[in-house]
């Protein structure tokens, strides 16, 4: 009993590793029959399948209708059959022929005066004018014995087109004759059949006669059978109403060039169709294996493409119903094709749009808190207004209310620049810029508004001539930077000083210079000085300048591919203990731009 249990479970762990492999083999099978699913689902696989199936199709197509395997197959049959007809003339000529009542005489003086060596006997002619008719008795077991091993159809006939023979007609001795009588409940053939024999006939005639069985006395029907008759050999192919090739030859039964009757082999049923069906199926067989590894290999390749497609897509959809949280477009950067360059383009998109959305945040942040605080400042004015009960604090507090309201105004007109810059930028077209023209015309304007200080603007160009100054973009907004620095070094001067501009061609980029005789730049502010709302003026009063006209300048020579920086102008001499400042005397405004 306990051997008998022993055995039971050594049975158990033999079969339990063969039950984890067909079990890990299901589950593998399983698998990637949910793979080719999921990737069949998309439309551009289906569309990948689709087209390369098709082709094969066409392919198959074409070389089941359109390949000469039919016709080359038709000529070696008339080639197969006019030879077997030529040797059963022969034979026939030889074996199954009788003579007649016809007589040949002789000359006794002729055979007496014959020389050593000489013959004497009937001519060709003579020979050629004796009748002797084909014997339908002789004819039949010789034709039976060569035609039955070949499955063909060999009609004979005489020499006036009379059928004397007809292989169908032919039976061995102890042959079992057996005709198959139609079923009276036997239904006729159907819409459907009637329906298929008719595209049959139609796809397989083309330009072939249709074949129509002639009676016994009307041989010379065939035209195969006339030209037999007529000493030449001869061919037709014909078809018969179920879409059957039939092919026959006729060939001249002849005995002493005498054209004694004609022998007429033809091909039966669907021989030659039978054949044709035949390697059709086997191009069948091989469609259908390349169509199966042609889906495999499609959605194979479909995969690499659709599947990267979808994840970059659903990474958009994800970019566009974002609420707060940031979307990480898929990265590919194994892949060095377009699905490769698509990703990376897609992530440099989709950084710049945050980058663009969080500094729009960070500008209505700005906004919001650069208005809230003259509006804070009016409002106090206009509630503690009604309070005041001099005349000297009333109008201090209308001097404060209408700084507010300019103050209000400025930054308004200043905001309303800044948001609809870049959108100006990108709908206008960039133009060559003639910057020595546009440099001449702002100097020429700042120097026309009249100033108390006394502060004068002169221009100098470096390093080419007129026509060397020249730059793609827009004249406005380029002539707005160039202004809103003048404007700025104007502010810092002394009275009576100066602002010097130097346009310098450098290569292939093309610099323009804006110094100015003021206190400079703190080094804390270099770096902020171009920040939006960033303001360093202790010499004015407070609500003065809106801190924008240096963040649009800024804004405006990058969206045309250049750049712009401040630094200080240092003087010769060293700074001393009593003055260590001494050393900075001005500040210099640096616009980089590309010439053309």
């Amino acid at each position: 009993m306990e051997s008998q249990v022993e055995a039971e479970g050594l049975s158990e762990t033999a079969a339990a590793p063969a039950h984890r492999g067909v079990s890990r083999l299901l589950d593998l099978l399983r698998r990637a029959w949910q793979f080719f699913v999921n990737q069949s689902s998309s439309s551009l696989t289906r569309r990948i399948v689709v087209l390369n199936v098709a082709g094969l199709l066409a392919l198959s197509v074409g070389i089941n209708y359109l390949s000469p395997f039919r016709a080359r197959l038709i000529d070696a049959r008339i080639q197969s059959l006019l030879q077997q007809g030529q040797i059963i003339a022969h034979a026939i000529a030889d074996q199954a022929t009788e003579e007649t009542g016809s007589s040949i005489t002789f000359d006794p003086d002729k055979l007496q005066k014959l020389k050593p060596g000489q013959s004497y006997g009937p001519s060709e002619d003579a020979l050629y004018g004796i009748d002797f008719p084909i014997n339908p008795e002789r004819v039949a077991p010789v034709l039976r014995d060569l035609v039955s091993p070949t499955k063909t159809r060999a009609r004979i006939y005489d020499r006036d087109g009379v059928l004397l023979v007809d292989s169908r007609d032919l039976f061995g001795r102890g042959d079992v004759l057996r005709f198959d009588l139609p079923s009276p409940s036997a239904k006729k053939p159907g819409w459907f059949e009637r329906l298929y024999a008719a595209v049959r006939l139609w796809l397989g005639r083309g330009d072939l006669p249709l074949y129509h069985e002639l009676g016994p006395d009307d041989g010379k029907g065939y035209q195969e059978v006339a030209q037999a008759l007529n000493g030449q050999d001869a061919s037709m192919v014909r078809i018969n109403e179920r879409g059957d090739v039939i092919v026959s030859v006729a060939v001249p039964v002849q005995r002493f060039r005498a054209v004694r009757g004609a022998l007429m082999l033809s091909t039966q049923g669907a021989d030659i169709d039978n054949m044709v069906t035949a390697e059709r199926l086997a191009i069948l067989k091989v469609f259908l294996v390349a169509a199966a590894v042609m889906v495999v290999l499609s959605i194979l390749l479909a995969g690499t493409i659709a599947e990267p497609v979808r994840r970059l897509s659903d990474a958009a959809e994800s970019v566009r119903r974002r609420i707060q949280s940031r979307v990480e477009i898929p990265d590919f950067p194994r892949r060095k094709d377009e699905i490769g360059h698509l990703s990376g383009a897609l992530r440099t998109m989709t950084n710049a749009l945050y980058s663009r959305i969080e500094g729009i945040e960070r500008f209505a942040a700005d906004v919001a808190h650069e208005l809230k605080n003259p509006l804070t400042s009016l409002r106090s004015a206009v509630e503690t207004l009604p309070l005041a009960k001099s005349e000297q604090s009333r109008a201090r507090l209308l001097e404060v209310i209408q700084h507010d309201v300019k103050r209000l105004d400025r930054l308004i007109s200043d905001i309303s620049d800044a948001s609809r810059l870049d959108a100006e930028l990108q709908r206008q077209e960039a133009a060559p810029v003639d910057l020595a023209k546009l440099l001449n015309t702002v100097v020429a304007v700042a120097n026309e508004v009249k100033r108390d200080d006394g502060v004068k603007v002169t221009l100098r160009f470096e390093g080419g001539g007129m026509r060397s100054f020249q730059a793609p973009g827009h004249d406005s907004r380029l002539g707005q930077v160039v202004d809103n620095l003048i404007e700025n070094a104007r502010s810092f001067s002394p009275p009576g000083g100066s602002v010097r501009v130097t346009c310098r061609r450098a290569k292939n980029n093309i610099e323009i210079f804006v110094d100015d005789d003021g206190p400079g730049v703190r080094p804390e502010a270099v770096e902020k000085i171009f920040e939006r709302f960033y303001t360093d003026r202790p010499h004015q009063g407070f609500g003065q300048n809106s801190g924008l006209g240096l963040s649009i300048s800024k804004q405006i020579v990058e969206a045309h591919g250049g750049a712009i920086w401040v630094e200080n102008r240092m003087a010769a001499t060293a700074p001393t203990a009593l003055d260590p400042t001494s050393k900075v005397i001005g500040a210099r405004f640096i616009v980089r731009l590309p010439a053309t």
